[in-house]
């Protein structure tokens, strides 16, 4: 059985799914959108400013989980408008220093029209 994670430092679940769950030594951290978890509201500002409040709300999650952003082994990036793609790199790549495998997405749509989502899976202990 899996571990399901919860933190008040990101923005906690609205719906029948966990932020996180952790199994043996995997954590999969469900998507994330630029929802500020001290005010519950999405962030305003351009595709940097939603990007780092992402990548801020899924740290705090892994470092409940007992992880980093260095644990994380994949990346699901979800843009609302991949002309974003090069502003969201800028800020990931500040972020994900150990350059993860990583899929992009252009959507038609985002929960709360935000524009960005991020999910990943993080691997603890011995790699």
């Amino acid at each position: 059985m899996f571990e399901r994670i919860i933190t008040e430092k990101a923005p906690l679940p609205i719906g029948p799914y966990s932020q996180a769950v952790k199994w043996k030594n995997f954590i999969f951290v469900s998507g994330q959108i630029p929802i500020n978890p001290e005010t519950n509201i999405v962030v305003k500002g351009d595709i940097a400013i939603q990007t780092e409040q992402v990548i801020e709300n899924i740290k705090n999650i892994l470092d409940k989980a007992g992880a980093s952003l260095d644990d994380v082994v994949k990346t699901t990036v979800f843009l609302k408008n991949l002309n974003d793609f090069d502003k969201m790199n800028l800020v990931y790549s500040k972020y994900f220093k150990n350059k993860p495998a990583r899929s992009t997405f252009e959507v038609s749509r985002l929960p709360k029209d935000v524009l960005i989502e991020i999910e990943v899976i993080a691997i603890t202990g011995d790699k």
